[in-house]
């Protein structure tokens, strides 16, 4: 191989690495920005241990839809090449949909990949791409085969089915119950701290208190020596 060769290779890695990097912080800066952009709207988001790259989302069925009284935790994984690549998403409690595995929650690869686009954002999966996914199923790509053929074959049966589902997993007080928030468990550990240490400061003052009879009761026997001494 002469040096000419040695140069062109030397110089192609060179420009990949740095395409590399710059595909990278493009990707960064695209997650902060989308994020962000999810945590200022009126949707309900927590971050995973404060990572921007996963987050559940409090989302409600569309309206019109036997799934609009529902409401459902999206958990959200962000790729480290995303937009490039389409997130990962997932319903937490349990939805009866054709392209939906019943038991992981997990939405079919294949219907995100279909939809999705570089130039869509975090707004546009809650408040388009699932909204349109549960009305309209992909049927040539189901996950739960049972949702997929009543959907075909019995529609007032497919919807009692996703309605009977929303009663036993989806309704707004089963969502408490299973998730809460995270404001009422932190006021809930606040209070046991606090009343930890109303206990232990309970605890010190019976202990001066039994401290200062120990000093008076020491104070009247020197008294009662001394009387006696005297007479």
């Amino acid at each position: 191989m002469d040096d000419y060769t040695i140069l062109y290779y030397t110089r192609q890695q060179e420009r990949q690495h740095n395409m590399s990097n710059s595909n990278s912080n493009s990707s960064k800066r695209r997650i902060e920005t989308d994020v962000m952009k999810l945590l200022m709207s009126d949707h309900e988001v927590e971050l995973v241990n404060n990572s921007m790259q996963e987050f559940h989302i409090k989302f409600h069925g569309p309206k019109d839809t036997p799934y609009e009284k529902g409401v459902w935790r999206l958990h959200v994984e962000l790729p480290d090449n995303y937009p490039y690549k389409s997130p990962s998403i997932g319903f937490v409690n349990k939805i009866f949909h054709p392209n939906i595995d019943i038991a992981s929650g997990s939405i079919c690869l294949d219907v995100i990949n279909s939809t999705w686009s570089p130039l869509y954002d975090l707004l546009n999966i809650v408040e388009w791409m699932i909204p349109g996914l549960l009305k309209e199923p992909n049927g040539s790509d189901p996950l739960n085969n049972e949702a997929a053929t009543l959907e075909l074959r019995d529609k007032k049966l497919y919807e009692e089915k996703i309605r009977e589902y929303i009663d036993k997993y989806a309704t707004e007080e089963k969502y408490e119950q299973l998730f809460g928030s995270e404001d009422e468990s932190s006021e809930e550990v606040d209070e046991e701290e606090e009343d930890e240490v109303d206990e232990d400061e309970e605890d010190d003052e019976s202990e001066d208190l039994s401290d200062e009879d120990v000093e008076l009761s020491d104070e009247l026997s020197d008294i009662d020596m001394s009387d006696e001494e005297q007479v």
